[in-house]
């Protein structure tokens, strides 16, 4: 390295941007409808001179698209005459009237705003054909808290963990990874709170975009027992974490209570996968020989026991199928064990056909919703509050998630060829798990060459990546 000294020059006529697949991202926003159902369902401007709310709404959308990490980044794209070119625009809105585009916002706006999100969404489900609504449609939410620095927060307020700010609601489709509705509330609210009229909302739109069956999951905060004999009742199938009472765990100590004479050995996927197979040589566990060697106090699982009981909850009209695991542990200092413990997790659900141990690894399965709203944050830094009320910051956070939920169409606007339909589903797949930093360097950061010569605009890409065989598979398509 260094061999050679590098010279700077600017360009004179040449046009080139770092977003090069930015324009697709627009191809398909504009393709599934959403454009035009934004600027016929939210209404917040008097006039329109020169942009319309559809603008406003992808301004901030495709800033997150593009990485930006805050509202004044916005600025960057402004004065960049390719990403300009690459969208077909003039000119877009800048941070300060993006953030006053925010505040704008009433609670029916913001409602509105999803709304169009999901005409668009249906449009998008619809392409996929029986191969998608042919699945169980897994909608889960959960609750995350949004810390803020500010003391202008309208709002705000202090979480059970000490932290203030925001504690929004998410509730997300585990299928496709989408985000299918956002809420935003102060950050003393408990996360249950608001759920289950958004997972009524999430099943009537699964139900309209074709799907036969629908599961609800969520922790034990969401185990809305009041809900339980209407969602049985409309065929709507559920599995959630309930609390540990000392009601319960008598159920659990007493065998008498349970099924199918008691407890029995859980074996987890991954055991069953292995079995018969021969086993790669683990890895040295440094840290629990750390702990060991240190004296420090461990906490071991021995093993995991299942069993299962029926049991009527106080707000429900009819009695329930409740999971119980039984941890057994072993709590250890150094070398030496100081005692045994036995801890219990108890699921519920409304499906009786459903072997227990599928419904705990339901259960578990819905740590994948916690992994999205974790790329919310880290990744889109959607859940974030730039601008200073409640309502605001609640549609910012729905604007810059539609970013993650482009992402998720984009993979499903990929055509899958009858002849390459396992590579091309893989490779759809893989679009839908991939990490949003990593689908940002992957497709939208791809430097790139715009040439507007009368009619036509050219995006000539000036760098390989190893997604660009599939990206072009996209743009040949849209």
């Amino acid at each position: 390295m260094g061999r050679t000294r590098a010279r700077y020059d600017v360009a004179a006529r040449t046009e080139a941007t770092i977003h090069g697949g930015v324009a697709l991202a627009l191809r398909v926003a504009k393709k599934s409808g959403l454009v035009t159902a934004i600027d016929k369902l939210v209404n917040v401007l008097k006039l329109h001179c020169p942009y319309y709310e559809s603008d406003h709404v992808l301004n901030i959308a495709f800033n997150a698209m593009c990485g930006g990490r805050t509202l004044d980044e916005i600025e960057l794209r402004r004065n960049d005459a390719a990403f300009l070119n690459a969208v077909g625009a003039e000119a877009i809105p800048d941070p300060t009237t993006a953030g006053d585009f925010c505040r704008r916002f009433e609670a029916r706006d913001i409602h509105a705003l999803m709304t169009a999100i999901d005409e668009a969404r249906l449009k998008v489900w619809a392409q996929q054909g029986d191969e998608l609504t042919a699945q169980t449609a897994v909608v889960e939410a959960d609750g995350s808290i949004v810390g803020t620095g500010g003391e202008c927060k309208q709002g705000m307020a202090m979480s059970y963990n000490g932290v203030w700010g925001y504690h929004p609601l998410v509730v997300t489709l585990a299928n496709t990874g989408e985000v299918l509705y956002l809420a935003n509330r102060s950050g003393n609210r408990p996360s249950h709170e608001g759920a289950a009229a958004y997972f009524d909302r999430a099943v009537a739109l699964c139900r309209q975009g074709g799907f036969k069956d629908v599961l609800l999951r969520g922790d034990t905060d969401f185990s809305l027992t009041s809900n339980f004999d209407r969602w049985d009742d409309d065929g709507v199938r559920f599995v959630f974490g309930y609390d540990a009472s000392t009601t319960m765990k008598g159920f659990a100590r007493e065998e008498a209570a349970l099924e199918d004479n008691g407890y029995r050995e859980l074996v987890r996927r991954a055991g069953e996968a292995f079995t018969g197979q021969k086993r790669r040589a683990k890895q040295p566990r440094v840290k629990e020989q750390l702990v060991r060697d240190n004296g420090y106090k461990n906490i071991r699982l021995t093993s995991e026991d299942i069993a299962e009981f029926v049991y009527q909850p106080t707000k429900c009209q009819r009695e329930y199928r409740f999971i119980v695991v039984r941890k057994n542990l072993s709590i250890e200092r150094g070398e030496h064990v100081l005692f045994d413990d036995v801890r219990y997790f108890f699921y519920v659900t409304n499906d009786n056909d459903m072997p227990a141990e599928e419904v705990v690894r339901h259960a578990r399965k819905r740590c994948d919703a916690e992994n999205i709203i974790a790329q919310l944050k880290g990744g889109v830094r959607a859940l974030h509050a730039p601008v200073n009320t409640l309502n605001a910051n609640w549609a910012y956070m729905v604007m810059a998630s539609l970013a993650w939920t482009l992402k998720a169409w984009m993979a499903l606007s990929l055509p899958i060829s009858p002849r390459w339909r396992e590579k091309h589903r893989a490779e759809r797949d893989a679009w839908l798990r991939m990490e949003f930093r990593t689908f940002l360097h992957a497709v939208i950061n791809v430097p790139a060459q715009v040439v507007t010569t009368g009619r036509r605009l050219t995006i000539r890409l000036l760098a390989w990546r190893p997604q660009l065989h599939v990206l072009m598979r996209l743009a040949d398509a849209t």
